[in-house]
């Protein structure tokens, strides 16, 4: 398991860090983008709505690669009908083959799947 602690600056970062272990888990070179792009959606949201700091962790799970995104914030819901922006989430859960959102007193963790090997 792969594991980078992040801050808003750091995004880039956390970019590379996905993209290379996707990479390294036989991700097919065509599916990375848009792993890529789901994975900053939820840790982008990490940082700008729940705390300054973030944790990314990455690793794979037989044909699946798991992603799991935590910060310390509070939930807040998403975006109301007609707002402009919020929708990581929702782009997440669209390129993702599954997405988890668990809340807590501890902060809150998207947990992703994505298909893996080619």
């Amino acid at each position: 398991m792969k594991t980078l602690r992040f801050r808003l600056p750091d995004l880039p970062q956390v970019r590379q860090f996905v993209e290379e272990g996707a990479r390294g888990a036989g991700m097919p070179e065509e599916a990375i983008a848009d792993f890529v792009i789901a994975v900053n959606e939820v840790a982008t949201n990490a940082v700008t709505h729940g705390t300054t700091d973030g944790q990314v962790r990455l690793w794979p799970d037989g044909d699946e690669i798991v992603v799991e995104v935590h910060d310390n914030g509070i939930w807040k819901p998403g975006p109301m009908p007609g707002s402009v922006g919020g929708m990581g989430l929702w782009v997440a859960r669209m390129l993702a083959l599954d997405l988890s959102l668990r809340v807590g007193d501890h902060g809150s963790t998207v947990v992703m799947r994505f298909q893996g090997k080619g």
